[in-house]
Order: structure tokens, then C-alpha cells, then sequence
């Protein structure tokens, strides 16, 4: 592996790695050669995805390029860097990544698949969030003036929905979707629907729709295991994907907006029946001596000092995060209706002017507190792959407009950030094993790492990745041997 420079802030220091974790150490030469054995069996576990030997070729071509330490990982400097300057293979590089017509699904089932065995945990957690992909132009597929977390503000970009699976030996992205706004659904935009290559089944759905779609296929596979899904407040402000959640008989911790309508009580509710006036009732109505509801921002402080408890949120890159947590026992406001039962989560900082989150969550009533404040820190391993994601193995580094080519670079881009995490896992494993006599003894390598996320008594954490790093490749190489 080529020696990185130091990546430096503007005031002279080391900027942490995406992670927010120092670098556990050099790799060995033994762990390069291991790497390189670790990428030929990684690779062959999807040649039999591609019919064609030249699209396997490009397949190993790609992983090789968005594996290694070049700046920009498009597909001409990948090219220039691994086939030498030919403009021919420029065009035919271009032409797997954006027309191919290779699907996607089966790559996504075999990902399920290595996720499920490699960092699967009965207790594991779905994370689904959005993340945006600014582009320049108005003519790439589902490209639009919107929101963009990317850059933190409305801007012309694609807008992607992803679900990460996490537990205590890692995480990783199990799937995707491309969100097409509602303009794209007009007579204006037909001839660059059709340019895209959009096929015609698609229908418009709002991002909180796409993740439940992707949460359910997770369920029906049945493949990777898991309890939790935890989202942000543009899902959790959806009660549609919050009850979708629910009758998937899996547990959501979803963060809410601060104005969430709850009732500490769940209020008598009165069927359709006879008006006052006269007139019919066609819908149920909540009985007018019923109390109204609180918002969750005036609950916060009917919340007694007693029942909060201070905890870990996570280990950030200046050391421990810590927060007061406090939980109550609400009824949410569903259609004017009381909703099901559930809890309300109540997070704040230790500042003297706190911020305060606020999460909701379909947990059973024997739901620990300090589940709840292990689950509020699992934002970062979404967070950290984003970033791993796109600045490691350049998912956000593409220039293909079609359907087919936004798919093929997702999907490439998550192939190459699971192998990476694979390489973590079997470098650990290998280390501990070279150096460590026993599992029994008193070896580092066998102690809980001190960066663990959290150190609430009964609950083991997440680790935090150590900086993902790309792999040393050839150069002028046939792109079977790249």
C-alpha cells in the first residue's frame, strides 16, 4: 500500500478520519498479501452474476478502480490509471457503467447474503436514510431543485433512500433506491424520462415509502437478522412508514419533530353515531372532555428531574458524548385518533441552554432506558458510511445520467465499501489470532476496545470502523488481472 499524506484542516491539523477513530495501526506486509487474496475471493462471488466474460472483466475493472487511492474515480481517470490512454476502452467502460443491462436485485440478495454471515446479530439494527448527489445539470435521471443533506441546503441533485444494517461487529449497506420527484412524473419531463431510460412500471413514492418497500424485502427474505430500524425525523414524521414498521413486527426508534401531537392518557373515543344537531357522525371522533394533547416540546419539562439519567451517546473524535435521557408512556395523535400506544423519548445536552431531540418508539413496555440511549448513538454508523462511502470508494463520483447507470454505480460503490469492511473483519481476526495464545487469555486483542460506543452495563456496542483506506492496484493492467 502507497503511504497517504496527511490530510490536514486549515489550521494545520490532522483532520479525524471519517469515523471519527484514530487509525488502529500500520498494515503489515502479510496483511497486503492477505487483502489480495481477500479481493480475488470477494470478486468471485459475483462472476457468476454477469453472462459475459468482457462484463466480468469490467466488473473486476471497476472494483479495482474504486478500490484504489486515486482522487477522482470517474471512469476516465480510472481508465488512464489502470489501462493506459485508449479512448476506445473509455467509451466501452462508460457503456457497462450507464447501458449495460446487468440487474442490480441479485447483487443486492447476494449482499444480504455476506452482510447476514459476516456482521449478522439477532438484535441488529436497519438504519434508512436519504442522502443527495448535487449535480450540475437537469438531465440526469431524477435530478431536481430539492433538499440535499449532501450540502445542507435546497440545490439542483439527485436524491437517493438507503437502509444500512449495523450491529457489534460492524455495518454495512444492504440496500438502495433512486427517489424520482413528482416533476419527473409530467408531460415535461417524457423525452428525459425517456432519455434516462426509466422503464415504464415505475410510479411515484416519497422517500419514507421507498425505505418501507426496502425494509419489507428484508423481512420476506428473511436473510439478514434483525429487531430495530432507526431513522431521522423525515421518516419518523411519516406515520404511514412508523405503522409499516410496526406491522412488520419489528421495533422502530424514530426521531420525531418537536411538535408531535401525544396524549399522556389515551382518550375515550366516540364511534359514528347521532349528531348534536341532528346530523350523523360518519367517523369516530376523540370525546370533547377529553384533555388535548401535548406537544412533545411542552412535555419535556413536565418530565420531574429524577427520572432523567445521564448516558453515552457515542465515541466522537474529541472524546465521549454525553447526554440526559428520560422516557414516558404516550398515545400519538394519528388522523385527530389515538394512535397505538408507545414511548416518547427525550434526549438533551449538558449545556446550560440544552438541545433537545425527541424519539418515538413501538417497543414493548419491558424496554430498557438504556436501550433507548445505546439506539440514540446509532446514528454515526450511517453517518460514517456515507462518508466512507463517497470518499473512499467514490460512490458520489459518477457521470452517467441514465436509470440503469445511477443502479450500477450504487451498487458497485456498496460492493466496494463491503469489502473494505470485510478486510477490517478478517484483519482483526487474523491479528488476534498471530498474536494471541488463547481466547482465554489476557490478550489486548481480546479485551473490549476502549472506543467501543457505548458502556451501558448488559449492552455491547457497535465498534467504530477504523479509517477505511483504499488498496494498492497496477498500473497499464489488462482489466482481468486489475
Amino acid at each position: 500500500m502507497r503511504p497517504r499524506k496527511r490530510t490536514l484542516s486549515r489550521h494545520g491539523q490532522r483532520r479525524p478520519p471519517s469515523s471519527g477513530r484514530k487509525p488502529n495501526g500500520r498494515l503489515t506486509a502479510q496483511d497486503l498479501a492477505r487483502s489480495a487474496d481477500e479481493l480475488q475471493a470477494f470478486q468471485a462471488q459475483f462472476q457468476d452474476m454477469f453472462p459475459r466474460p468482457e462484463q466480468r472483466d469490467w466488473f473486476r475493472f471497476f472494483m479495482a478502480g474504486q478500490l484504489s487511492n486515486l482522487k477522482r474515480k470517474t471512469v476516465e481517470p480510472m481508465v488512464l490509471a489502470l489501462l493506459g490512454t485508449n479512448a476506445s476502452r473509455v467509451r466501452t467502460a462508460q457503456a457497462f457503467l450507464g447501458q449495460a443491462p446487468w440487474e442490480t436485485t441479485p447483487f443486492v440478495e447476494r449482499v444480504q447474503t455476506l452482510v447476514a454471515t459476516w456482521l449478522g446479530e439477532a438484535d441488529g439494527v436497519v438504519i434508512v436514510d436519504g442522502s443527495g448527489f448535487p449535480k450540475q445539470g437537469l438531465h440526469s435521471v431524477g435530478v431536481a431543485a430539492q433538499y440535499c443533506g449532501h450540502v445542507g441546503k435546497v440545490t439542483n441533485c439527485q436524491e437517493g433512500a438507503f437502509v444500512l444494517y449495523a450491529s457489534r461487529r460492524g455495518y454495512a449497506f444492504v440496500d438502495k433506491r433512486l427517489y424520482l420527484p413528482e416533476c419527473w412524473f409530467t408531460t415535461d419531463y417524457q423525452d428525459r424520462w425517456k432519455a434516462c431510460g426509466i422503464p415504464d412500471d415505475v410510479t411515484f413514492q416519497t422517500e419514507p415509502a421507498l425505505a418501507l418497500e426496502m425494509v419489507t424485502q428484508l423481512v420476506q427474505r428473511a436473510v439478514v437478522p434483525f429487531r430495530w430500524v432507526t431513522c431521522d425525523e423525515k421518516y419518523g414524521g411519516n406515520p404511514a412508514f412508523l405503522e409499516g414498521i410496526a406491522a412488520l413486527g419489528k421495533w422502530y426508534f424514530a426521531e420525531v419533530a418537536v411538535n408531535t401531537r401525544v396524549w399522556r392518557q389515551t382518550p375515550l373515543v366516540e364511534p359514528p353515531g347521532q349528531g348534536l344537531f341532528g346530523a350523523p357522525r360518519r367517523h369516530p371522533r376523540v370525546k370533547p372532555t377529553a384533555p388535548r394533547p401535548d406537544e412533545l416540546r411542552d412535555l419535556v419539562w413536565q418530565i420531574p428531574r429524577a427520572q432523567w439519567r445521564r448516558g453515552l451517546i457515542k465515541e466522537g473524535s474529541k472524546g465521549p458524548l454525553m447526554a440526559e435521557f428520560a422516557c414516558l408512556r404516550v398515545t400519538p395523535v394519528r388522523d385527530k385518533l389515538p394512535g397505538e400506544r408507545c414511548w416518547a423519548i427525550f434526549r438533551r445536552t449538558l449545556e446550560p441552554e440544552p438541545e433537545v431531540k425527541f424519539f418515538q418508539s413501538n417497543a414493548p413496555r419491558t424496554c430498557s432506558l438504556q436501550e433507548f440511549m445505546r439506539l440514540s448513538g446509532l446514528r454515526w454508523p450511517v453517518e460514517t458510511g456515507f462518508k466512507e462511502a463517497k470518499g473512499v470508494v467514490g460512490m458520489d463520483q459518477y457521470e452517467t445520467r441514465t436509470w440503469l447507470g445511477w443502479h450500477h454505480q450504487m451498487i458497485l460503490a456498496i460492493l466496494a465499501h463491503l469489502f473494505l469492511v470485510r478486510l477490517q473483519l478478517v484483519i482483526k481476526k487474523k491479528s488476534r489470532v498471530d498474536h494471541c495464545p488463547s481466547p482465554s487469555s489476557h490478550c489486548t486483542g481480546h479485551r473490549r476496545r476502549p472506543g467501543a460506543i457505548t458502556r451501558h452495563v448488559g449492552h455491547r456496542a457497535v465498534s467504530p470502523a477504523p479509517q477505511l483506506r483504499g488498496v494498492p492496484i497496477p498500473s497499464q493492467a489488462n482489466p482481468r488481472t486489475a
